[in-house]
C-alpha cells in the first residue's frame, strides 16, 4: 500500500478524519518552510501538501498568490522542491506528501524526470489543478510507472455525466472542491457538505478530503467528521504572512505561529468523530 492509502486507512480504522496541511515550498525561504514541515506532523498534519510556486498560479487566491511570489523571491525552483522533500524525508517515513501545482514548470522539467524524481525524493502524490483527466495522457503513465498517485479535484459542479471519468482517472484520495472558485475567498456552505458527500460516496471507495473553505478547527472538524479528511491551506499560508516582518522576511514568531495553528487544527479534527456516509 502506498502511504496515502496506509494513512487514511490506519485513520478509518480509528474512526476519525485526516487532517491536511497545505503550505507553498519556500515560503518565506527554504530554512523556515524546511522547520515548518518537520513540524507539522508532531503538530497533528496527517497528510502534508506542498505548494510548487509558479508564476501564473490561477486557482489559487490572494494569500497563496502572494506566497508564491515570497517563494519564488526567495529561490524557490522545481529542483529545490524536490530537494526540500527530501530532506523532510531524511527524518520523517510515514508523514505522505502531495505536491500540488500546475503542469508548466512539470512539462519545463521533463514530465518523465519528474516524475521519477518526485518519488526518489519522497513525493506520494501529485496534484496538478489545470490537467484535467481528459488532457493528462502526458503525466499519467509516468506518475503510474513511478508509483505516484493522481488525486483529482471534484467540486459541486461536477455533473453525473463526467464524475465516472474523473473518479475513474483518480488515486490516494479524491480533493472535493466545497466552494466555486478561487482558494481562500469564501468559506464553504456546511450545510451541503454532508449529503454532497454521502451522494460522491456512492460513486467510489476512495477517501474524500474536503478543501477550499476551511479555516477555522470547528470547519476542519466538520468536514473531518463528514468525509475522510478535512484540507486547510489559505489559513495556515495567512498565518504564516502575518507574523513575517515589513520585508517579508521570518521572524522569531514564525514557525511557532504555524505550528500553533495547525496543532489548534488537528486537536479539533481528532476530538471529532467520523459519520458514516
Amino acid at each position: 500500500m502506498s502511504r496515502i492509502a496506509t494513512r487514511f486507512a490506519r485513520l478509518r480504522a480509528e474512526g476519525r478524519g485526516a487532517l491536511v496541511t497545505y503550505l507553498q515550498a519556500f515560503d518565506p525561504d527554504r530554512a523556515t518552510s524546511l522547520e515548518i514541515l518537520r513540524g507539522l506532523p508532531d503538530a497533528g498534519a496527517d497528510v502534508i501538501e506542498i505548494g510548487v510556486p509558479f508564476t501564473d498560479p490561477m486557482a489559487d487566491g490572494p494569500a497563496i498568490q502572494k506566497a508564491g511570489l515570497r517563494a519564488l523571491k526567495a529561490g524557490a525552483t522545481v529542483v529545490g522542491v524536490l530537494d526540500l522533500v527530501r530532506a523532510f524525508r531524511d527524518a520523517e517515513r510515514d508523514t505522505p506528501v502531495v505536491l500540488m501545482g500546475y503542469l508548466n514548470p512539470i512539462e519545463t522539467y521533463g514530465t518523465a524526470r519528474f516524475c521519477a524524481d518526485a518519488a526518489g525524493a519522497g513525493v506520494d502524490g501529485l496534484i496538478i489543478v489545470d490537467v484535467p483527466p481528459e488532457e493528462a495522457d502526458e503525466v499519467e503513465p509516468h506518475a503510474r510507472a513511478n508509483g505516484l498517485d493522481l488525486i483529482r479535484l471534484v467540486a459541486p459542479t461536477t455533473d453525473e455525466a463526467r464524475l465516472p471519468r474523473v473518479l475513474g482517472a483518480t488515486t490516494g484520495f479524491i480533493y472535493y472542491v466545497s466552494i466555486t472558485g478561487i482558494t481562500g475567498t469564501r468559506s464553504a456552505d456546511y450545510a451541503s457538505l454532508s449529503p454532497a458527500i454521502a451522494a460522491l460516496k456512492r460513486h467510489t471507495e476512495l477517501p474524500v478530503a474536503i478543501g477550499f473553505g476551511i479555516r477555522t478547527p470547528e470547519q476542519a472538524a466538520i468536514a473531518a467528521s463528514v468525509a475522510d479528511g478535512a484540507v486547510v491551506g489559505t489559513a495556515l499560508v495567512e498565518t504564516l504572512a502575518a507574523s513575517l516582518d515589513a520585508d517579508g522576511r521570518a521572524t522569531g514568531e514564525t514557525v511557532g505561529r504555524v505550528l500553533g495553528r495547525v496543532r489548534g487544527l488537528g486537536e479539533a479534527v481528532r476530538a471529532a468523530r467520523k459519520v458514516a456516509a
